[in-house]
This record gives structure tokens, sequence and C-alpha cells, in this order.
């Protein structure tokens, strides 16, 4: 059975009575998504969603997300023990996750490597050699499911035989590009894809900003490996770095005056190796270790 607290969450981000940034903070504030729920007093307390102008009840919404479970989507809240341990620590995280596979505790240990749909072929190799090099570490990789540098990070974690989840910019009955579908059906069975949005949403241009926000947070670092001013792998170092998370960016971007600037900034760091970004991983994690210590 689904808990009374996923469908109270889900009903609050149908009736988008706070921004969907905000609205995990506020049910961690007000202990219950149900609480908050009644004390917005929104009209998705009777009618949790309109589908096709009619309004769905609660005994509706909950057929549909045992529908989910029975097609092995899985609903994590934010107050779930479940949750992702470093997504939880980001200021915009979701209030929910849609989950095809099984998180795990490794999961903690992630480092998203993204670029573009557009590589070069030595872009996809230097995204497979990070790939085989984070896995050979024990990171698992991180990505987004879109063509180019985001697939050669996958596949090359799978053939080092590491672990990989992908966090993507659509709902988990979607694959976006459609040649991709095969791939995240892969890893939906032996790994993890990730999605904040409802399972039937489809690509948009919202979707993939705020995809980008959930694979940072979710990620200790990010690298990059190649991106041009307008990619979203630009995007996600920003928000990357706004969530305190280090970022690393490959030497050979450092011909883009975006990168150059980046390079300026705490937190980033210009490498030509993934030897060098898991060298920097574990001395920036002993630092924090000492200081908790």
């Amino acid at each position: 059975m689904s808990s009374p607290e996923t469908i109270a969450t889900l009903a609050l981000m149908e009736s988008r009575a706070l921004p969907w940034n905000r609205l995990a903070g506020a049910i961690e504030e007000e202990g219950s998504a149900i609480r908050l729920l009644k004390s917005l007093d929104t009209s998705a307390q009777g009618r949790l969603f309109e589908d096709s102008g009619s309004a769905a009840s609660i005994t509706e919404f909950e057929a549909r997300v045992e529908e989910w479970g029975r097609e092995g989507i899985a609903v994590v809240g934010i107050l779930d023990p479940g949750y992702p341990g470093n997504l939880r620590m980001v200021h915009d995280r979701p209030p929910v996750l849609f989950v095809r596979g099984t998180l795990a505790d490794p999961d903690e240990r992630s480092v998203a490597v993204v670029g573009t749909r557009r590589p070069t072929e030595r872009g996809l190799e230097q995204a497979r050699s990070f790939a085989r090099d984070l896995v050979d570490a024990g990171y698992v990789v991180v990505s987004g499911l879109a063509e180019g540098i985001d697939t050669a990070s996958h596949l090359a974690a799978l053939e080092a035989r590491g672990r990989t989840i992908a966090v993507v910019g659509t709902g988990l009955r979607q694959a976006f590009p459609k040649t991709n579908a095969g791939l995240q059906d892969r890893l939906a069975r032996d790994h993890a894809v990730l999605s904040q949005f409802l399972p039937d949403q489809g690509p948009r241009r919202w979707t993939f900003p705020q995809r980008n926000a959930v694979m940072s947070g979710f990620a200790r670092a990010t690298v990059v490996v190649e991106a041009s001013g307008t990619s979203g792998a630009r995007m996600q170092a920003r928000l990357a770095l706004e969530h305190g998370r280090p970022v690393f960016l490959l030497r050979s971007l450092m011909r883009f005056s975006w990168a150059r600037d980046y390079a300026e900034r705490p937190g980033v760091y210009v490498v030509d190796s993934g030897h060098e970004v898991i060298v920097d991983l574990e001395r920036l994690y002993s630092e924090e270790l000492s200081l908790v210590a």
C-alpha cells in the first residue's frame, strides 16, 4: 500500500501551492506532508489533480501509485529513510523521487560525469576514461542518459563492471532520446534510474535544468568533459557550486571563456585525468572528516 504521506506529498506537488524547490523544505519543517496539506487549506485536499478536466479522488490517486509500483516505479518521499542522503542536503531537493531499480549505500560515493550531446571523438574517449577510473576507485558514475558524453559515461561504467545511475529529464514511463530506451531499461534492471517528474511527463525545455539540479545534488562532485557556453553541463557546474560540491573541468574546456571564469572560483579544479579527480576527492573527504572529528 502507498503511504498517506506519499499521497499527500503528490497532492501538494499537483496543487502547486508552493514552488517545487521549496516544497521539500516545507514538508521537513512541518514534519508531515499531511499536516502541511491541511495547513495550506488547498483544493488539493479533495482534488489531487486534474486529468482531461475530471478531478481525481484520493482513492484514484492511490490506485495510480499502486499501478506505478507494479511497473517497478517506487516513490521515495523527502521524509522516507531511503531518500538519498547527498540530495537531502541541497536547498532545491525535490519532495519526491521516482525510482526504477534500487538505491544503495554506495550511491553516497557518486560522481556525475556530464557533457555535450554532440561530442568529439576525443571527448567520448575522455568520458570513457574518467568513468573507468572512477569505477576502479570505487565510485558510482552518475549521468543524465542523454546522447553523447552521458551515454559514453554510462556504457564505460557498465563495461568496467561498475555501478552507474541515470538521472533523467522525463518521467520514468518515457525515454529521451528514444534510442536510449534499451539502456534505460538495463540501468533500471541492474542499477537505478531516477526522476523527479511524474511517470508520464515527457521531455520539455524546463525539465532538463531541473534534472541537472537533482543530478548535482545526488552526486558528491561533477566532472564536465565537453560543454559549450549554452550546454546543460555548464548549468550543472553552476548548480554544483551552489550546492557546495566540487566541480572538475577538463583542461580542454579552457578554450571557452565560461570555463576560464569558473576555473577562478573556489571549489573548481582543472584536471587532465580521472586519477587527478580521485586524488582531489579523497583529499577533500579527508579534510571534511577531520573537521567533523
